[in-house]
């Protein structure tokens, strides 16, 4: 959609390898994804934007339904931590720049455990909530099936120290 292809450039110019807008339709949800957390992240239930404290597949459903378009951002990740912070700070960025420009139910999801924090007070109360956000997984989105129905790369990595590509939204309208 040409009135958003300004936050396509902007995505890009904060690093993003890809950005696209998208039909929010198009991006999938699913049970197993939170299941994969559930089973399969150390951060469960450790910080405030993970599961079970997220919404779960059926509700990231209703909300995704409340909007007609996303920008999905792609980077390529190689194994630097430092990586995904930025990443996830443009995210938040780019969704300071939409809401600003009008659209006010602007919302994004990052990639992975948020890191604001040293310790995080999973039990209390998020002490840097206009920058926290969860990642898509957190909310049930398969992100493998959205991105590949973009035509966006991703691949099962096998070890820790093998190359990934990670994957943000923004909610738009």
């Amino acid at each position: 959609m040409k009135k958003y292809d300004r936050y396509v450039a902007l995505a890009l110019e904060k690093g993003a390898d890809d950005a696209l807008i998208v039909d929010t339709a198009k991006i999938f949800t699913a049970p197993w994804v939170r299941m994969k957390c559930r089973f399969g992240c150390l951060y469960y239930g450790q910080k405030l934007c993970c599961p079970p404290r997220t919404p779960d597949h059926n509700e990231t459903r209703l909300f995704l339904d409340s909007y007609k378009y996303a920008l999905l951002c792609h980077k390529h990740w190689i194994k630097d931590y430092k990586v995904v912070d930025t990443f996830n700070s443009a995210i938040v960025d780019l969704e300071t720049a939409i809401f600003l420009d009008g659209y006010y139910k602007a919302l994004g999801l990052g990639m992975g455990p948020c890191t604001l924090c040293k310790a995080c007070d999973a039990g209390g109360t998020c002490r840097n909530p206009e920058r926290a956000r969860p990642a898509m997984e957190a909310c049930g989105i398969d992100v493998f099936q959205t991105a590949r129905a973009h035509g966006l790369p991703i691949r099962v990595v096998r070890t820790h120290r093998e190359e990934r590509d990670i994957y943000g939204i923004v909610l738009i309208e």
